[in-house]
């Protein structure tokens, strides 16, 4: 992949879960070497830019497990992407979805990755940012309230989309302060996070507030319940109403797709940087 720049680029970030109780590929079993490598060569085959690998599900209520025990996870996953990534002659951008310095620490130095995704935006492990500053890696910051066992009950908003915006601000002075330069910072309204179905529509169609605080927005809504809760369907079902919301969020000006559905999302982004191209002539 060229020079990560979302300032400028749309890219799609495929999830891969080395987790038993994701929401959506969940089994209650650990996931394989062989399974996440499947997974992550179909995902690079299909077109994604960026694996973003999770060791501890984040949806609400989820069990509770320590850095160790995820960061043994993730090395399943990382081992089999150095593997699948040298045999394919591929360099996707390699993120880590942790709330955990020592995990993104390890994550960096023995694996080399080149972003980490953050759903606490640094609020659970002091030691965060300053690892980031040190790292110059990418650094997903997600609004959230509370945490994925306390979020349900924290979605007392007035205006959710001007809030979200206010509350990430003070979060970005503070990495800003720690010595994290702004070209590292992305952001992500946080989907799911504290936010019931309904304010979850209402902060898509208030997603200009984030934009005015001039950072790359990256958006994770694939499958999600605000869209099978809105149509009444299984997660299975919900990847056309994925998509079009997908369209809406990139004209909205986000920069990345998190997603399940990787060759649904790259042509989404292709299409729309098509048409956004011829649209400006």
């Amino acid at each position: 992949m060229k020079a990560f720049d979302p300032r400028t680029n749309r890219y799609v970030m495929g999830i891969i879960n080395c987790t038993p109780d994701s929401f959506y590929t969940g089994t209650g079993q650990l996931p394989t070497r062989q399974e996440i490598a499947t997974t992550i060569a179909q995902q690079l085959q299909a077109g994604a830019d960026i694996l973003d690998f999770g060791g501890c599900s984040t949806r609400p209520g989820a069990d509770i497990i320590t850095p160790e025990e995820e960061w043994q996870r993730l090395q399943v996953g990382l081992e089999a992407a150095r593997e699948v990534c040298e045999e394919r002659a591929r360099k996707p951008l390699i993120s880590i979805d942790t709330f955990h310095a020592e995990v993104a620490r390890r994550a960096i130095t023995e694996y080399g990755v080149g972003m980490i995704n953050d759903i606490s935006a640094g609020e659970a492990d002091p030691q965060m940012y300053p690892l980031i500053a040190e790292s110059g890696v990418a650094y997903v910051a997600m609004h959230m309230r509370g945490t994925p066992q306390t979020m349900t009950r924290l979605t007392g908003y007035t205006d959710i989309a001007r809030q979200v915006a206010e509350e990430l601000a003070p979060r970005i002075e503070q990495m800003l302060q720690a010595g994290i330069a702004h070209h590292q910072i992305v952001l992500d309204p946080g989907f799911g996070f504290a936010k019931a179905v309904e304010q979850s529509y209402q902060l898509v169609a208030g997603l200009d507030h984030l934009v005015a605080l001039g950072y790359p927005m990256l958006v994770g809504i694939s499958r999600k319940s605000m869209i099978t809760k809105a149509l009444n369907l299984r997660k299975e079902d919900a990847l056309p109403a994925t998509t079009a919301l997908h369209w809406e969020l990139l004209r909205q000006g986000t920069a990345i797709l998190r997603v399940h559905d990787v060759a649904a999302a790259r042509q989404v982004v292709d299409l729309f940087n098509f048409y956004e191209k011829h649209c400006e002539q």
